[in-house]
């Protein structure tokens, strides 16, 4: 069972001599759940040593501060930890406390020797006093809360309305019940209920129109819905049911709805053994475990290196699609306030049978759902994209190979690693470079000695003239000193400021940073300014793409950040870089970097960098008028909020991030929009590049993300480790963005980000990477190099991997554009393509690729096997072509070399491919290079004989295509006969020419050949190659006769 903690106030039973509270005052602090142990006692109390002290903060009267905080403010403290954190608890009695510390007397000796040193130390008012936080009861919500009851149910031609009255006082578990609710439900779609409950009497916060726009709704009657809504008026709950079949989809029958100004509670049942998928970002199984211990699913932005198991991360996608054998449906909330969402497995209060439950827990907002009837996985994808917004659709390149890393030294690094590349004959397409050609990671800087202009200037003049791309890195935060891109923020007012009107400070890369406040008015002209400033063609650095990373946004600077000077000095912020030096050799393509006559490079690096005089900036911003956020009552607390969700930091909300009392320029609150930064940061810089770079598609990656980001950006899976452990999750983690959150353009860090690949995984990862959407190699300062060259088999593996993935790129090319069209995913987990086998249902380490291309690696360190699962069709190997006809089992494919990884197409699927692969086995190296070569088409013929595909080409790059540039055909085959039906581009150098055509899965082959073709006939796998001088070139309505009858 999910327990409920809530917060009490403890009588303190004396005197404090540091507060002079007496006996009979009460004691401000928080009853927490804890774990049992170290005998019976500690079922009642967790010591935890702490210091504390009083700060006369109206926000907070006591600050709890950790050890590190303490030595990053200078303090001295005792080095041994007693516990990872320290709380204190005033006001027992000797005798209480002597009776509870006897067992602890080594324990307490210690504490008292730390906090004498530090009232020695630091000479001032602080007390030191042990503080037990008791273990407080679970809080059965349903018992104790009541709910509501429905007044006024009015329905109109497309919904209803009602009022929702508090029945009783409430239950006030964390806070006051709001007593009056709104309740606002519209059939919008065939396939779309919207249901809407907020306060009835006071405006709340709801997430801005301008960050997420809301869908065209026209209405449709209730009798012309797929689903319908349910009302039960006393005590008020709701059902949605799926009316085909009368199935209930989501109910809150049975649980109390709880709406308080910070705290707003809604649970339904769900089928026993419920199949549940999203909820993300999470580094969790596809299908989420709603067993045992069931799950959590925190949703809240925060900086999570290695992205760990059961905790938040990165974004925040609040929607769930449920499926069940009679049919998949979907369950969006529109909120970005933090949240629990929990999954358990329990008894049914009245049927008392096992069921499954969803049970929001959400500090603020509005209750704002959308519910999709599907009633396949891809129809709710479909629907789901157009609530969110349709894809972007990306430039051709970026689906080539991009390489980058954490920890180049200087530009004589990235210049050596193009060049490898090259020598290696591994196609490069874009090279990045991450924040270290910043000066002191300034953003909007170069490092004059290790990445001087002039070098980085030609370094991106190389990549252009041999049709490669360049990316680099920009975050959010700015440094507090005393440069040109802070000075213009302080002059356009758009960092964000604390009450008094001072900046908000945390510490990043560069130091001491300020942050910029996406909702300011100004916000746009300035970063669209930077970008053109820096980023200029002629004088800066003209990149092709840019990478946005640390937006949740990340701070190293724990709670409460009251010293962040001495925090930065403390991590060693900015980081101390190594030496810059001369080239140590020449480089191919750079015919200056011969050490023995480079007397430029010397003196280049032997001259200083600029001198930055200290910031004479006040830390006063020029507006100091006092923001008083919108939405929320004095004696709301928005740091420490009454409910606490599991946000997997120390300090709560605010640690290590803006903090969540900053008000926005907007009135709005860090509290309310926390979960938005990121998503804020990409449309602005996709505003940015889209003026920098007008008429064509930006390519922009990002960390952070919430519902609808990708119609802005892609995005990468954060930091992972190299484990194998995380490259199985990847998988899953990148079905979950693409098919899911709809953000097709998703990849991890390609052989991990952290720690050391081993050549084993980095060969492995190396293959299964070719099979993200987003495909780069990325590590960090401290791990060990990780280049595809640097170890023969990994190069192996990945021209074989590159290769596959050049041939199939006009395919997933396609199959993107279908998405960013209506929505069909670009992958597919196995359940999608097969929603009838329930077998597929928790399969993720195999999915589709497009939804002809089923991809089945080997996952387990050592394995040259792997048991993958066929459904009941047919198959063919991509690489071999041989036939397997699948049977609804697992089998076991055997062999498999680690520069190698299986591969199937799908039985009646026609495949469109580029002959990327040359007579000498080499791949195209760029994907320009790639899109000037011919096609074959494999037609994979079905049980029935028959086969069908499609192939979409444009020009590439731009937003809107020129007139008779597009091709967009479709292709059918049945009884011999090729159909070629769509638009074909008949202007220059945009034709279409098919080299030969490949048949899969030809039983008894014709005798008589058609003398207009070359057949090449492989009877043992079944396969007819046919060809004729000069190939085809594709026109509308042409029809092929392959085969005769």
């Amino acid at each position: 069972m999910m327990e409920h903690y809530i917060s009490e106030k403890v009588k303190a039973p004396h005197m404090s001599l540091a507060t002079g509270r007496g006996p009979d005052q009460e004691a401000n602090f928080e009853f927490l759940p804890v774990i049992d142990g170290f005998g019976d006692w500690l079922s009642s109390f967790w010591f935890l040593p702490s210091v504390l002290r009083s700060t006369g903060s109206s926000r907070n009267q006591y600050q709890y501060r950790s050890l590190d905080q303490l030595q990053a403010e200078g303090l001295p403290v005792c080095s041994e930890r007693l516990s990872p954190r320290f709380f204190s608890f005033p006001n027992l009695s000797p005798r209480a406390f002597s009776t509870i510390m006897r067992p602890m007397w080594r324990v307490f000796v210690l504490t008292a020797v730390c906090a004498a040193v530090f009232l020695v130390a630091t000479q001032a008012a602080p007390f030191i006093s042990p503080v037990f936080y008791r273990k407080a009861p679970a809080v059965d919500v349903d018992t104790l809360c009541k709910g509501y009851v429905a007044k006024n149910v009015r329905r109109c031609g497309d919904g209803l309305t009602a009022d929702l009255e508090l029945i009783g006082d409430g239950c006030g578990v964390y806070g006051r019940d709001i007593g009056t609710l709104k309740l606002e439900v519209q059939y919008q779609e065939k396939s779309r209920l919207h249901v809407k409950i907020t306060d009835a009497t006071s405006a709340r916060y709801e997430i801005p129109e301008l960050v997420f726009p809301r869908p065209k709704a026209h209405g449709v009657s209730p009798r012309n819905s797929d689903l319908e809504f349910r009302l039960t008026e006393s005590p008020f709950s709701f059902s949605v049911v799926r009316k085909s079949c009368g199935e209930v989809l989501f109910s809150t029958d049975s649980y109390s709805l709880v709406f308080q100004n910070q705290y707003i509670r809604v649970k339904s049942s769900l089928p026993a053994h419920a199949n549940i998928y999203g909820l993300g970002e999470h580094t969790e199984p596809l299908r989420l475990p709603v067993e045992g211990n069931g799950t959590v699913r925190t949703l809240w932005s925060r900086d999570s290196y290695g992205i760990p198991r059961g905790t938040n991360l990165y974004g925040n996608h609040p929607i769930y699609f449920d499926h069940r054998k009679s049919g998949t449906h979907g369950v969006f909330l529109l909120n970005s306030n933090g949240m629990d969402v929990k999954l358990n497995t329990t008894t049914h209060p009245e049927t008392k049978k096992e069921i499954s439950t969803i049970e929001y827990n959400i500090l603020g907002g509005v209750l704002d759902f959308y519910f999709f009837s599907g009633p396949d996985p891809t129809a709710v994808a479909q629907q789901y994209a157009k609530v969110v917004g349709l894809p972007a659709m990306m430039p051709y390149w970026g689906f080539g190979f991009h390489q980058c890393r954490y920890g180049y030294r200087d530009w004589i690094d990235v210049a050596e690693v193009v060049a490898n590349y090259s020598i290696a004959k591994i196609p490069l397409e874009t090279m990045w470079t991450d924040i270290d050609y910043m000066y002191n990671r300034w953003v909007f800087t170069l490092d004059p000695e290790r990445f001087p202009i002039d070098r980085v200037r030609q370094i991106v003049d190389l990549l252009h003239s041999r049709d490669q791309h360049y990316i680099l890195m920009v975050d959010p935060a700015v440094a507090h000193q005393d440069y040109p891109t802070f000075n213009r923020g302080v002059h356009h007012d758009i960092w964000l400021k604390e009450a008094d009107g001072s900046l908000h400070k945390g510490v990043v890369w560069p130091g001491v940073t300020v942050f910029p406040d996406w909702f300011h008015k100004n916000i746009q002209s300035f970063w669209t300014d930077e970008f053109q400033r820096f980023f200029d063609p002629k004088t800066g650095v003209d990149i092709d793409g840019v990478w946005i990373d640390m937006n949740e946004p990340a701070s190293f600077c724990p709670y409460p950040c009251t010293n962040p000077e001495a925090v930065a000095i403390k991590l060693g912020m900015p980081p101390v870089r190594l030496s810059p030096r001369v080239t140590p050799r020449p480089i191919p393509g750079f015919p200056d970097t011969d050490p023995s006559n480079d007397a430029s490079m010397v003196q280049r690096a032997a001259t200083p960098a600029p001198r930055v005089p200290p910031s004479t900036v006040s830390a006063r911003a020029s507006s100091s008028q006092v923001r008083i956020p919108l939405y929320h009552k004095k004696d709301e607390n928005l740091i420490s909020p009454p409910y606490s969700i599991a946000n997997a930091v120390e300090n709560g909300l605010s640690d290590h991030t803006v903090h969540t009392d900053i008000v926005h320029a907007n009135g709005l609150s860090e509290y309310d929009t926390h979960n938005l930064y990121g998503h804020m940061m990409s449309i602005i810089t996709a505003n940015a590049m889209s003026a920098r770079r007008p008429g064509k598609r930006p390519f922009i990656i990002t960390r952070s993300t919430f519902a609808g980001a990708g119609a802005h950006v892609g995005k990468w899976l954060g930091d992972n480790l190299s484990t194998w452990e995380q490259y199985r999750f990847q998988i899953a983690g990148m079905l979950n963005f693409v098919a899911i959150y709809q953000m097709p353009m998703v990849g991890s860090d390609v052989c991990g980000f952290g720690n050391n690949a081993t050549e084993e995984l980095c060969a492995r990862w190396a293959m299964l990477g070719a099979f993200n959407p987003f495909y780069r190699n990325h590590n960090y300062d401290e791990g060990e190099s990780q280049e595809f060259f640097l170890w023969p088999s990994v190069t192996k593996a990945a021209k074989t991997a590159i290769g596959a993935r050049y041939r199939l790129l006009d395919y997933l090319y396609t199959a993107f554009h279908q998405q960013h069209t209506d929505g069909t995913p670009v992958l597919n987990p196995m359940f999608f393509l097969y929603p009838k086998d329930a077998n597929t249902y928790p399969i993720d380490l195999q999915f589709f690729y497009g939804q002809d291309i089923l991809v089945t690696p080997v996952t387990h360190k050592g394995a040259t096997s792997v048991t993958a699962y066929f459904p009941d069709d047919i198959f063919y190997d991509f690489f071999t072509h041989e036939k397997l006809v699948g049977r609804g089992a697992s089998v076991t494919i055997a062999d498999v070399d680690i520069t190698e990884i299986p591969v199937y197409i799908r039985g009646g699927a026609i495949l469109p491919l580029r002959l990327a692969v040359d007579e000498d086995g080499e791949v195209a190296m760029t994907t320009t290079e790639l899109r000037k070569r011919d096609f074959e088409l494999v037609i994979a013929l079905g049980k029935h004989g028959k086969a069908e595909g499609k192939v979409y080409i444009d020009d590439g790059e731009s937003v809107v295509q020129k007139k008779g540039d597009v091709t967009e055909v479709e292709f059918s085959y049945q009884y011999g006969r090729l159909r070629v039906r769509g638009i074909v581009s008949k202007n220059p150098g945009r034709e279409v020419n098919v080299r030969r055509v490949v048949v899969l899965g030809i039983g008894e082959i014709m005798s008589k050949e058609l003398s207009a073709l070359e057949m090449e006939v492989d009877a043992e796998v079944q396969k007819v190659t046919l060809s004729k001088e000069g190939g085809w070139t594709l026109s509308e309505g042409m029809e092929i006769s392959l085969l005769e009858e």
